[in-house]
């Protein structure tokens, strides 16, 4: 694998194992408020949403949160011209638009090489306590594909921490495209028009949304049996993922969330 990323592969020694339900967001309140989940899917789907949430706002193992991480990678194209953002939204300035369009190629060209090495996202899932029913490979692979679709929403103009904005990043990290996730959102998709369509949806529309997006996560990452205890009515979108990681559909997920957040 080539050094592009600067982080290097975890080991079980380095770091303690993040916990997947402990998180600082508002966000994670959001998705679970007067929730409480029953069933082992139940359970193990909101494991893996709080997941999400720990990656994209703080990061897991060697590898930064979503902000941070766009933060650095912006900065080192920019040189002496970048100036840090001091609000969860950056505001695009006229003269970066195109720095900010190298950045996130540079982002998923980072995500995708690191996908495709299945000992370093493995290594990832050493990192994260998880059900039985979701292996390490697959959690590794959540990880990278969720801290990619926020960090681009972030460079974007978008504020990850906003719980539409997180929405749509967790169903990205399904591996939807922008039909599939208007489907689910209800709503006809055409990307920017879609993003303010989400905008306006109701705190109590989004965790209906957050809960199937929930389940999607664990038909998408879980094992085989943890597919079959999952609640009818539930789409599974673009298949499991076999026991190698698919480094093409962090590449997918890259362009998806370029076409679901645009510059406003």
């Amino acid at each position: 694998m080539a050094n592009t990323t600067d982080e290097t592969t975890p080991t079980a020694e380095e770091t303690p194992p993040v916990e997947a339900e402990e998180t600082a967001s508002t966000v994670g309140d959001t998705r679970h408020a007067d929730e409480t989940p029953t069933t082992a899917t139940e359970k193990a789907s909101a494991q893996l949403l709080k997941l999400v949430d720990n990656v994209i706002d703080k990061g897991v193992g060697p590898l930064t949160g979503s902000i941070a991480w766009a933060e650095d990678r912006l900065s080192r194209i920019q040189g002496d011209r970048y100036e840090p953002s001091a609000d969860p939204t950056r505001k695009i300035r006229p003269d970066e638009q195109e720095d900010i369009e190298k950045a996130i190629k540079r982002l998923i060209v980072e995500s995708v090489e690191a996908a495709g090495v299945n000992g370093f996202v493995t290594g990832l899932g050493g990192f994260i306590a998880m059900p039985v029913t979701v292996p390490a490979n697959m959690a590794g692979a959540l990880v990278i594909n969720a801290r990619l679709a926020a960090a681009i929403a972030y460079l974007r103009g978008y504020d990850p921490k906003d719980p539409h904005v997180r929405t749509v990043a967790t169903l990205i990290a399904v591996g939807s495209n922008a039909q599939q996730i208007g489907k689910v959102i209800g709503i006809k998709v055409g990307q920017k028009v879609a993003m303010q369509a989400i905008k306006r949806l109701p705190i109590v529309v989004i965790r209906e949304i957050n809960k199937k997006a929930g389940f999607m996560l664990l038909a998408k990452y879980g094992s085989k049996r943890a597919l079959v205890t999952l609640a009818k009515g539930v789409p599974l979108v673009g298949g499991v993922i076999g026991g190698a990681v698919d480094a093409t559909m962090t590449s997918v997920i890259g362009r998806t969330a370029r076409a679901m957040f645009p510059v406003d």
